[in-house]
């Protein structure tokens, strides 16, 4: 019963975050089409209201006009938008389906018994924990160190912007080093969606808050707390692609069993941003397709590296049912059953039953994949040897 209240918990929880980042995803991207597509006013009514920019448009049967004032809006109405439960209530329920998922069972889902590193592979499970809260804690520390230090007043955004690339690439590189390759995808987007939802709570609302006090309050608001808004909401939205992305990605074990994870990890990251900077050209009128070429190219970059090496072969001698059997009773049916013995899950995960000889016929491709690329057992809890690994990846399936 409790295996099946943490499914329908988990469940729920990820249906809340994706209705979540859909809507909070959806509007940033529309507002970021918006901004870089505005143009000078045409009407001396604008320019005379003191109108930064304007865009018509059409859209569900009617037209819309649009239009933006920096910090000197001729009025400034009590029922105001804001645009910021849709990033908390994103982040929120982020971690708590990172809770109920990883952190409720760090040592079978986080530890990574084959760490190069010594120290990584001997965590408990609950020190796994705890390295992965610190990702997510500094890796905002170290960006928004790195925003404050090297584009203070936005005027080297340029640089900023390679610092936080690099900055990414070593969080791809650590977590692939620390956690399982699975924790270790999801860890590195969740540090990026950190850093975004942070940027909304500490930086753009805040700032927004402070500009509209000063207005009502007949002062002139500080210039900087709009454009830093505006340095952080530009990195969120490049953020963006890569963070969905690296989410999706963890659903395919083949990306994050490759030996080289950290290496596609970051074609990914890197893809992502280049894309999406191809619609914020885009928007403005710049059509730079070597962009969305670029990106397409580091993702092939990404498919030529992790693909399999070699066919797994042990020798000429044909490998048995009864042989693999073996191997399953040992290794996975203590999950892979109709009464498993390993505490707290469900009766045959995925719906596989690794007792049945026609179920694992019937998933044969599915079973070799998992087990070729160490993503089962979960942690190697059964301890699953290379060689037997072997036997399953020369297996016909007859």
């Amino acid at each position: 019963m409790e295996s099946y209240l943490i499914d329908w918990a988990n469940l729920l929880i990820r249906w809340l975050h994706v209705i979540a980042a859909i809507a909070w995803i959806g509007e940033s991207i529309y507002f970021v089409m918006l901004d870089n597509s505005l143009h000078a006013p045409r009407s001396d009514a604008g320019r005379k209201l003191g109108v930064f920019g304007e865009m018509w448009a059409v859209h569900g049967g009617g037209f819309y006009h649009n239009q933006k004032f920096l910090t000197n809006p001729p009025e400034l109405p009590d029922d105001l938008h804001w645009s910021f439960w849709k990033s908390y209530t994103t982040w929120l329920s982020g971690f708590a389906l990172f809770a109920v998922m990883y952190l409720s069972s760090p040592s079978l889902y986080l530890v990574n018994r084959s760490s190069p590193w010594a120290w990584a592979a001997g965590l408990s499970g609950v020190m796994a924990a705890v390295v992965a809260i610190a990702f997510l804690l500094l890796g905002w520390l170290v960006y928004d160190q790195l925003c404050r230090r090297i584009s203070p007043n936005m005027e080297r955004d340029g640089p900023l912007s390679i610092a936080v690339a690099v900055m990414m690439i070593a969080v791809a590189y650590l977590a692939a080093q620390i956690f399982q390759g699975r924790a270790a995808f999801l860890i590195t987007g969740a540090v990026m969606a950190t850093c975004m939802s942070a940027n909304v709570f500490f930086w753009i609302i805040s700032g927004q808050r402070r500009m509209v006090n000063d207005i009502k309050a007949g002062k002139e608001p500080n210039a900087l707390d709009g454009k830093r808004g505006k340095q952080r909401s530009v990195h969120n939205t490049y953020f963006t692609l890569p963070v969905v992305l690296l989410m999706i990605s963890n659903h395919y074990a083949f990306t994050y069993s490759s030996a080289f994870a950290w290496i596609l990890m970051s074609l990914l990251i890197l893809s992502g941003a280049v894309i999406r900077q191809y619609f914020v050209l885009r928007h403005s009128g710049r059509n730079v397709l070597a962009l969305p070429a670029l990106g397409v190219a580091l993702i092939a970059a990404g498919i030529v590296l992790g693909a399999p090496a070699g066919s797994g072969l042990i020798g000429p001698t044909k490998v048995t049912y009864a042989q693999v059997d073996q191997i399953l009773r040992a290794r996975c049916t203590s999950c892979h059953s109709a009464k498993p013995t390993q505490v707290g899950f469900a009766a045959a995960p995925q719906g596989l039953r690794m007792d049945d000889e026609h179920d694992v016929k019937a998933n044969v491709l599915k079973l070799k994949r998992a087990v070729e690329n160490k993503y089962m057992p979960l942690g190697n809890l059964t301890q699953m040897t290379d060689e037997e690994r072997k036997i399953i990846a020369q297996w016909d399936g007859s």
